[in-house]
């Protein structure tokens, strides 16, 4: 039986007796566990799931194997949520998921898997062969966790440490990977249960670094996460016919699910600026060119391209500067500043343009001054884009498994997410599991990255319903 939650202003959460977790864990493991989100404000926006029978979805699939996936997610709840809790305890962060990683490919063998580990550095691959013919459906989860000090008052709170770029930070699973992993697991045991009469093959992607890596910079040369498991054949082999995915999010409660059709997710560039001056007194600034007031300028002349530039009717588009460095006394005026930040935008051909009017707008307005300035841009993340046949085609899935009222079209979101270049190559559908306590006003709960990020843990068996439903009922309609 799944734990309660406790009041949700206290942050607390009622363990599992201790003897079913442990046993629960023990079976399950034989051991002894970013940016796809609502924010809490475009919850407000989302689209409602309809009140009367219009919510109700047309029947798919078929009644027989969605009577099993009932059953077995129920029997699987426990594990589930212990599973949750213990890689919680135990985060690692992008492409050191080791532990994440060994736990997962133990439980894949037991299932009677092939299991292939070590792919794109500590990434797990699990391959299901059902007992028909039919489709290669994939699922994904990715493992890492961020450098964020926890602070939500639980038994299983984080306390680990980690390497984040040589620093030693504090690490937490502040955007819930830890519950996609063990959603993952458990839809995996659901599945493994049913082989024999699954009309297809599902292949289980277990993913490190969607963060991005913690070892590496991105630089635009180097590749991680999802772009590398899919350079080292991870959709080949066999090859995938659709690929589902989920993210928790507190802007959505508990056990509802949203996704939209098209473009959900944005786009995410990141952008290095250096401005050369020349350095001189800060009592007589003439003397020399300031690089922090033409900085100053810069900013302000890059926020006018979404504003007056751009077609903002085609697609929204945000510019962000994160960082300004320079200078390091109150007297002088520094030779050089450093500018670095992000862009998220919906559209390939407004990313190009977005790109382009960005050096110009940079390297003119620092020309009109006499200094120099360098635009760079990193391409992390392409734009999350749920294809819209099969989002169709699928939706009908969700709204039966969320049932009426529990299901809603979500906004676009401008956190970006590496689920996308699974997509670019097959046909993908990524979706929200709301995660805040019933009653709990979600424009007010803590967003995921957050310190204070809580995860009603009943809201989980309904990601385990979700992702095995979408697969059972997809392999079944490729058979008619």
């Amino acid at each position: 039986m799944a734990a309660r939650r406790s009041p949700a202003p206290a942050r607390t959460q009622r363990l599992l007796t201790l003897p079913a977790a442990l046993s629960a864990l023990a079976a399950a493991t034989g051991l002894l566990c970013g940016s796809a989100l609502l924010s809490p404000a475009m919850a407000q926006t989302a689209s409602p799931a309809p009140s009367s029978n219009t919510a109700s979805a047309t029947s798919t699939g078929d009644p027989a194997l969605h009577a099993q996936i009932e059953t077995r997610a129920k029997a699987a709840e426990a594990r589930l949520i212990a599973w949750r809790r213990d890689i919680h305890q135990h985060p690692e962060l992008g492409n050191y998921e080791t532990r994440t990683a060994k736990l997962v490919a133990d439980h894949l063998r037991k299932l009677g898997m092939d299991v292939k580990t070590g792919v794109a550095k500590t990434g797990v691959v699990g391959l299901l062969k059902g007992g028909k013919p039919g489709p290669v459906v994939a699922l994904r989860a990715d493992m890492d966790a961020l450098p964020v000090k926890e602070r939500v008052d639980v038994p299983f709170a984080s306390k680990a440490k980690g390497k984040y770029l040589g620093k030693e930070v504090d690490v937490m699973h502040a955007c819930g990977h830890d519950t996609h992993v063990a959603i993952l697991m458990a839809t995996a045991e659901v599945l493994a249960g049913m082989k024999d009469q699954l009309p297809g093959t599902v292949k289980f992607i277990f993913q490190p670094a969607e963060e991005s890596p913690a070892d590496i910079e991105p630089d635009g040369t180097n590749i991680w996460g999802a772009k590398q498991m899919v350079a080292e054949g991870v959709l080949e082999n066999p090859k995938v016919d659709a690929i589902f995915g989920l993210h928790v999010s507190s802007g959505i409660e508990s056990g509802k699910l949203a996704w939209r059709s098209g473009p959900a997710m944005a786009a995410a560039d990141q952008f290095w600026i250096d401005v050369k001056g020349r350095q001189t007194h800060g009592a007589r600034p003439w003397g020399g060119i300031d690089p922090i007031v033409v900085s100053s300028q810069i900013v302000m002349g890059l926020q006018t391209i979404q504003s007056r530039q751009v077609n903002a009717m085609l697609e929204p588009s945000v510019i962000t500067v994160g960082t300004i460095h320079g200078g390091n006394r109150m007297n002088i005026v520094p030779e050089k500043v450093e500018m670095m930040g992000t862009i998220r935008t919906y559209d390939e051909g407004m990313k190009k343009d977005i790109h382009a009017r960005m050096k110009r707008t940079t390297e003119s307005i620092a020309a009109s001054t006499g200094a120099e300035a360098t635009f760079r841009v990193v391409e992390l993340y392409n734009a999350t884009v749920n294809q819209p046949a099969l989002t169709e085609k699928m939706a009908p899935t969700l709204k039966r498994v969320a049932g009426d009222g529990n299901w809603m079209l979500a906004p676009k979101a401008t956190a970006s997410e590496d689920f996308s270049f699974y997509q670019e190559k097959v046909p993908g559908l990524f979706f929200n599991l709301g995660v805040t306590p019933k009653g709990t006003d979600v424009t007010k709960a803590p967003s995921n990255h957050s310190p204070e990020f809580y995860v009603d843990e009943p809201a989980l068996i309904h990601g385990v319903r979700a992702l095995s439903n979408l697969t059972v009922d997809y392999m079944t309609m490729a058979q008619r």
